[in-house]
C-alpha cells in the first residue's frame, strides 16, 4: 500500500521557504508515502461562481479539483502576509471548496504548515487556513502543523531538509497526515 499526499504551496517567490519546506517534507517522508507539489496554482483565475459551471469551468480548476480529490491527504504550506495567508492559496481553497456539498476537500486529512521571516512562524496564517479548510469540510489534523520563524537566518546557508530539528518535525507532520486506511510501522506503511 502507498499513500499519496499533495502539497499546495501558497508562495510564488523563487526560492520560497515554504516551497523548500514542501520539498523537505517529500525528502523525509517514510517509505510508502509520496508527496507531490501541485503546480499551476497561479493559473487559476480568481474564483467566480459565474464561470464555475458544469462543462465550462476553467480547465486548470477542473484539473486541480480532480488531482486533490484523488489524493489520500494534503499538506498546505503557507506564508503569512499581513497576518493571513496568501491570495494564491486562498483562491485555490475557494476553487477546491466548490461545488457546495461535493468539495474536493471534504473529509481529506490535511496538515497546515508555514515558514515566515517573522519570529512566530506564521501561526496566524495557519489558523486562517485551518478555519477555511474546516468550513470546506477537510479533516484538519490539529497540533501537527509546523511553524518555522526566522527563515532568512535559519535557512540562509542550508535547506530545511538538512536542518535536523525541522526534518523531525516535518516527518512527524507527514506521518500525521497518513489517513486511517493505512498506518506506519517503523518506516513501512501497512494496511490497517
Amino acid at each position: 500500500m502507498s499513500v499519496r499526499i499533495l502539497a499546495l504551496v501558497g508562495s510564488l517567490r523563487t526560492g520560497s521557504f515554504n516551497r523548500q519546506l514542501a520539498e523537505a517534507a517529500a525528502r523525509v517522508s517514510p517509505d510508502g508515502v509520496t508527496i507531490e507539489i501541485v503546480e499551476g496554482l497561479t493559473e487559476l483565475p480568481y474564483y467566480d461562481e459565474d464561470i464555475d459551471l458544469d462543462g465550462v469551468a476553467p480547465r486548470q480548476a477542473v484539473a486541480v479539483r480532480r488531482t486533490v480529490g484523488e489524493a489520500d491527504a494534503l499538506m498546505l504550506f503557507t506564508p503569512e502576509y499581513n497576518g493571513t495567508t496568501s491570495a494564491v492559496l486562498k483562491n485555490a481553497l475557494d476553487w477546491l471548496s466548490r461545488p457546495y456539498g461535493a468539495s474536493a476537500l471534504s473529509g481529506k486529512p490535511t496538515v497546515v504548515l508555514s515558514a515566515t521571516y517573522g519570529q512566530f512562524g506564521g501561526v496566524w496564517a495557519q489558523e486562517e487556513v485551518g478555519k477555511a479548510l474546516g468550513v470546506a469540510g477537510a479533516q484538519v489534523i490539529p497540533g501537527e502543523g509546523v511553524a518555522v520563524g526566522g527563515t532568512r537566518q535559519r535557512f540562509a546557508d542550508t535547506h530545511p531538509a538538512d536542518d535536523p530539528e525541522i526534518a523531525v518535525q516535518l516527518r512527524r507532520a507527514v506521518i500525521s497526515a497518513v489517513p486511517p486506511v493505512g498506518r506506519l510501522r517503523g518506516d513501512r506503511l501497512q494496511e490497517a
